[in-house]
């Protein structure tokens, strides 16, 4: 099991490099509410421009884009054990099994990162003020 893992996060690795340096900092620019709720609460960040709900969410995408490479991963090797099965109904259902789990999990990747979009959404509108005058 740890040599499956260790193979798919050197492919992941080499697959998706972008993933683990961030390289690109344009997304630290903006300072957003929910930053100005953590700053208010006593949490602290050296750097001046860093955005915490920002980084968060890039945490979650890089989560993300790993999550769908290990399914594209299944569903490749559930379709390499189908066609080499050779009629063996035991690796066929075995096949198919590997496929419906890689299926739910992706189900389940897709329903958190909406309700997870629909939280952050919900902080962002509540805490950024009305405007004056209205």
């Amino acid at each position: 099991m740890q040599k499956k893992f260790l193979i798919l996060l050197i492919i992941t690795g080499a697959l998706f490099p972008n993933l683990f340096c961030l390289a690109d900092d344009s997304f630290l620019k903006e300072k957003d509410p929910l930053q100005n709720i953590a700053d208010k609460s006593g949490y602290s960040i050296d750097v001046s421009e860093y955005s915490l709900s920002q980084s968060i969410g890039g945490y979650i995408k890089a989560v993300l884009g790993i999550l769908g490479v290990i399914f594209f991963v299944l569903t490749f090797y559930a379709g390499f054990l189908w066609l080499t099965a050779s009629g063996d109904e035991t690796k066929i259902g075995k096949a198919k099994n590997i496929i419906m789990a890689a299926t739910i999990g992706l189900a389940i990747i897709f329903m958190s990162y909406g309700i997870t979009n629909m939280v952050v959404n919900a902080i962002n509108k509540s805490s950024t003020p009305a405007p004056v005058g209205k």
